[in-house]
């Protein structure tokens, strides 16, 4: 019998709510679903509430009783906000939530790189925001509590599962007792040591680095910036390095490498972890009072899985893929994932596409893992060098930025950032969409724009495909009619803005969102015309765009975008 821990975690200042566990007497008949979620981390509930909205129920299960012990997925960039939004949680976020967008590099006792990450009056969230996965995790649970197309069940542990050509049959423990759950579609986002991709005995490929490092989060009042701040080859450590990042509730996360030879068991010592501590304090200048919340060891790993699909099993988050942690990638990448799969299995699901759409999640994420997994492992490389080349080659770059400009950028930590699907099998008409002189290309996320109103574009996106028409009322207007009715006739959910310089009032037959846009802002951003139009797809991405469009382009891009045609269209 399956019995999680009930007492609350120790915390110096997070009160961990204890969730009842589920009671499979409460049952009623057969107990199936068309979605289970194993993991009730970040990714398995923003899956659970991205598929949501678009109709489609789930059941998340989630072998502990209590949110997540420590700070963990820490660092959100601005993607994960926007994806955060159109789950319809990201007001609570920023309302604790701490924005940074600048960092220094040390080597020894000199700063020797300062990065500005970009950000403009345009966006509505800052490009990173730290808040402790605690938070994180309450409140996507709060928010599923209040969703009644999500059923969260605390306490409940997967033992077995067996695929079924339509279906997979679990096994569930808990502490009443086991019962079974069949479901249409199994999702693992049950973390790095995936028990579900264990019991599909599935390999991950990549590379897992040498050297260990500790995280160990301390309640302090530090008279310090919300900014990363990384120190290389500290005097306490020769040739390692340690991170610092600010918490909200003055929490302080201490990130360093261990020594060579020191174990994880060693390094977790309270009188080791104490010494190390106090030296960080007294390397940055302010050896005050503090306590420890919570600490860990990890090794950094740039892996995933060859596909994310395996019959019934789809995998999302850290079961897919295991990243460094530089760059802030984990947990970053995952929201990236949940809402790719989203809006494709729902369409699957509800018989408007078939499996070849489904099939692209896969594809396209895994190429971005392995995009990540390469470009991470640079940064990988130069924060725990795996041979006494890299070590030199590391220790050359760090000497000369004390006296030279030219090796700094090599400090730059590559934060992580939107994949772009270049060359999706989703995306259509490449020679129209090379006859724009910059704007958004297709495979990018769409950009945000502040509007004269003082809302944001991305904002005003809903649950479906988008068709945005710019049109300023001349003959360049001829074709709007036609492609709104062919908007509105689609078998799909489109919803049609359509953006304008002149007055914003709505014509007969228009477009379900109509934008003001005096100073041709949102123009400019897309490199628009009047008579433009762009295609983005449910999550976002650019699909399509036109200088000119026709309604039967349209019409054949969201055929190729929504998985109704096979092959792209030219």
């Amino acid at each position: 019998m399956h019995n999680p821990v009930s007492e609350p975690r120790p915390s110096v200042f997070y009160t961990y709510a204890i969730h009842d566990p589920f009671n499979p007497a409460s049952i009623k008949g057969d107990d199936s679903a068309k979605v289970v979620i194993v993991g009730a981390g970040p990714i398995g509930m923003t899956t659970a509430l991205h598929l949501a909205r678009f109709g489609i129920p789930s059941v998340v299960l989630e072998q502990e009783l209590q949110v997540s012990h420590g700070s963990r997925a820490l660092a959100l960039t601005r993607r994960s906000y926007e994806i955060l939004e159109q789950a319809g949680v990201v007001d609570r976020f920023l309302s604790k939530a701490l924005p940074w967008r600048s960092g220094n590099s040390f080597y020894r006792d000199k700063q020797v790189f300062r990065m500005e990450l970009p950000h403009d009056d345009d966006e509505r969230f800052f490009p990173v925001t730290n808040l402790q996965q605690q938070y994180i995790e309450e409140y996507l649970a709060d928010a599923i509590k209040d969703n009644p197309l999500i059923e969260l069940r605390w306490g409940c542990k997967v033992t077995s599962m067996e695929q079924q050509p339509d279906k997979v049959r679990l096994r569930v423990d808990t502490p009443f007792g086991e019962y079974t759950l069949t479901t249409g579609w199994l999702i693992a986002a049950d973390g790095g040591r995936s028990a579900i991709r264990k019991a599909l005995n599935l390999r991950m490929e990549g590379t897992s680095y040498v050297g260990n490092f500790v995280i160990a989060d301390i309640k302090a009042d530090l008279p310090l910036p919300t900014e990363r701040l990384c120190y290389f080859d500290p005097e306490w450590s020769p040739g390692n390095n340690a991170l610092i990042h600010r918490a909200p509730d003055n929490i302080w996360r201490f990130d360093f490498r261990l020594p060579e030879g020191t174990t994880a068991e060693q390094a977790l010592v309270p009188a080791y972890l104490h010494d190390k501590i106090e030296r960080i304090l007294e390397m940055i200048g302010h050896p005050v009072p503090w306590e420890l919340d919570w600490a860990t060891v990890y090794s950094a790993s740039a892996l995933t899985l060859g596909e994310y699909i395996h019959d019934r099993v789809i995998f999302v988050g850290d079961a897919a893929h295991v990243l460094p942690i530089f760059g802030v990638r984990g947990a970053n990448t995952g929201f990236q994932d949940c809402e790719n799969l989203a809006w494709k299995l729902a369409l699957v699901e509800k018989g408007i596409a078939n499996r070849s759409l489904l099939e692209t999640y896969s594809s396209e994420r895994v190429r971005a893992a392995r995009e990540i997994c390469d470009e991470a492992g640079k940064t990988t490389r130069f924060m725990t060098p795996p041979s006494f080349g890299f070590r030199l080659m590391r220790d050359a770059v760090l000497s000369l930025s004390l006296s030279q400009d030219f090796p700094r950028d090599l400090l730059h930590w590559r934060t992580s950032r939107p994949h772009v699907y270049t060359g999706s099998p989703l995306n259509s008409f490449p020679e129209d969409d090379a006859r724009f002189d910059g704007g958004v290309a297709c495979g990018q996320s769409a950009c945000n724009v502040k509007l004269d109103d003082g809302s944001y574009l991305l904002s005003h996106m809903r649950a479906g495909f988008h068709l945005i028409c710019f049109s300023e009322g001349g003959a360049e207007d001829q074709e709007l009619p036609r492609l709104l009715a062919a908007a509105r006739q689609a078998n799909i959910p489109v919803v049609t803005i359509r953006i304008s310089r002149s007055s914003p009032q709505a014509r007969p037959g228009d477009a379900d969102i109509v934008l003001h846009d005096s100073n041709g802002r949102i123009a400019k951003k897309y490199a628009a015309i009047p008579g433009a139009a762009y295609l983005l797809r449910p999550d976002l991405h650019v699909c399509a765009r036109w200088r000119q469009t026709k309604a039967d382009k349209f019409d054949a891009a969201l055929r190729v975008a929504s998985g109704q045609n096979t092959g792209s269209v030219q």
